[in-house]
């Protein structure tokens, strides 16, 4: 395997993949060499693309910050197991509120999305199907949101599933135990890398896209990363064996999986075949074609809307918790998931694009006539950790060369310049207040500098894949 890794300056090559590294942040040749082992096979519609914040969870089969477009077929394990992982920015319309407003405000989080979670149902069984089928508009009519809202998600917060069936067909294909099982929660957003920030924009780098897109220097913003809901990761590991999977779906799937898959077979060969491509590890490629082609995309794209109607009951909380605690109100900027698989055009042809912890970067003239972003393009969140600064961006130029992706962090990067000691304290001494899903009171953590996130950005810049367009700096956090 060959891999070009010239910084800033990447090219192209149809013999690995695009990385897009710097000599301050070289992409690591072991992840890379695992990159290919897991694309070696697969119908390749491009080279797969490697951006900053290049690393490895161990819960994950690949590494993270790819995207890999594939034809004829889709292969789950190339991104999250549970799609539709995801980050929103919206807008406060007050000054910077007060140390007991914000605890006012944490505190109502915390008890309305307790963790761990309830066993209290959220969901009747037919709005756990609608949330598949209609996404973003069925959260909207539940939750009061005006419609106009919906511009600011991706896709609208809803792919079409008319063409593989529909409502009927994922009443029909969806277990009666999963349904279940997604009915307990909606909408929470939950510690490890989930987190809800609070922050101030501190420099406005592109006047006129910020103008767009309804922000301004001074401006409180909220910025929240959650995944996708409990029905993202039991269909995941429905249709793949995934490494990501708890004891308790591994004992949900163990019974689940071969009820639906191989009972109903209708054929030894047809059960064999699913057993190959559902049952065993690696990374096997899940063909379109035929009815067992179709069923696979109805799952993906119920996953995906699920998704979105779970992060947008997020906002629906989030946004009456800011007028009860701030008296403020918020307005979305951008929602837009970071594990993803969506059906794109690449060089003439319809493609799968698997995003891997990266947003997709779509420019203006793809989105011409859009209500929103039709001057701007996709908003894309780049944020740093509760430490430093985060961005807001929008895709640039030359964003065609990563698959019109971008990564959705530089979390790797600042621990990595942190680590090596070419990163320290921030200069002027800021903290964030830091908020945990205990009553104890938040603890003070010190700022570093930017010279890790602007690093990742550097790399985006210069490659000309995105701009920015604001910086924000936290000021409290709930993680």
């Amino acid at each position: 395997m060959r891999v070009d890794m010239i910084s800033s300056e990447q090219t192209e090559r149809e013999d690995g993949p695009t990385v897009f590294d710097s000599v301050l942040s070289p992409a690591d040749p072991t992840l890379l060499a695992r990159l290919h082992d897991g694309t070696a096979t697969a119908d390749l519609a491009a080279p797969p693309v490697v951006l900053p914040d290049f690393c490895h969870k161990a819960k994950s089969e690949m590494p993270s910050s790819i995207a890999v477009a594939t034809r004829g077929a889709i292969r789950p394990t190339l991104t999250d197991a549970a799609l539709n992982c995801g980050m929103a920015l919206a807008t406060l319309d007050v000054p910077k509120p007060s140390e007991r407003a914000v605890g006012d405000f944490y505190r109502r989080v915390r008890e309305r999305f307790p963790s761990p979670p309830g066993w209290k149902f959220e969901l009747t069984r037919d709005e756990v199907l609608r949330a598949a089928v209609e996404g973003a508009d069925f959260a909207a009519d539940r939750y009061g949101i005006e419609r106009g809202e919906l511009d600011r998600v991706e896709e609208f917060g809803r792919i079409p599933v008319e063409e593989f069936g529909g409502a009927e067909r994922a009443r029909k294909e969806l277990p009666w135990l999963c349904v279940q099982l997604a009915r307990l929660r909606f909408g929470t957003i939950g510690p490890s890398t989930h987190f809800l920030e609070l922050q101030q924009v501190e420099e406005i780098l592109d006047p006129a896209a910020a103008e767009r897109l309804g922000v301004h220097q001074g401006q409180v913003t909220v910025q929240f990363h959650n995944g996708g809901g409990v029905l993202t990761g039991q269909i995941g590991e429905m249709y793949a064996r995934r490494k990501s999977a708890s004891r308790m779906l591994r004992a949900e799937m163990a019974a689940q999986k071969p009820l639906t898959h191989l009972l109903g077979a209708r054929s030894l060969a047809r059960a064999r075949r699913r057993f190959e491509l559902y049952f065993t590890a690696g990374c096997p490629s899940l063909p379109v074609d035929g009815d067992d082609g179709r069923r696979v995309l109805l799952a993906q794209r119920l996953s995906m809307n699920y998704g979105f109607a779970y992060r947008l009951a997020t906002y629906a909380a989030l946004r009456s918790f800011a007028r009860e605690a701030f008296g403020a109100r918020m307005d979305l900027v951008v929602d837009s998931p970071h594990n993803s698989i969506y059906e794109e055009d690449i060089d003439g042809a319809p493609a799968y694009v698997h995003r891997h912890n990266a947003a997709r970067a779509w420019t203006p003239e793809m989105m011409a006539g859009h209500p929103a972003f039709a001057e701007t393009g996709q908003p894309l969140l780049l944020p740093g950790t509760n430490r430093t600064s985060s961005f807001l961006c929008v895709p640039a130029a030359d964003a065609r060369r990563s698959l019109y992706t971008a990564c959705h962090g530089t979390g790797s990067i600042i621990s990595a310049f942190v680590r090596d000691g070419r990163s320290g304290p921030d200069p002027l001494g800021r903290h964030t207040a830091c908020y945990s899903y205990s009553d104890a009171a938040p603890r003070e953590v010190a700022h570093l500098d930017d010279l890790g996130v602007g690093e990742g950005l550097d790399i985006l810049v210069r490659n000309g894949l995105v701009r920015p367009v604001a910086r924000m700096r936290p000021f409290a956090v709930l993680s």
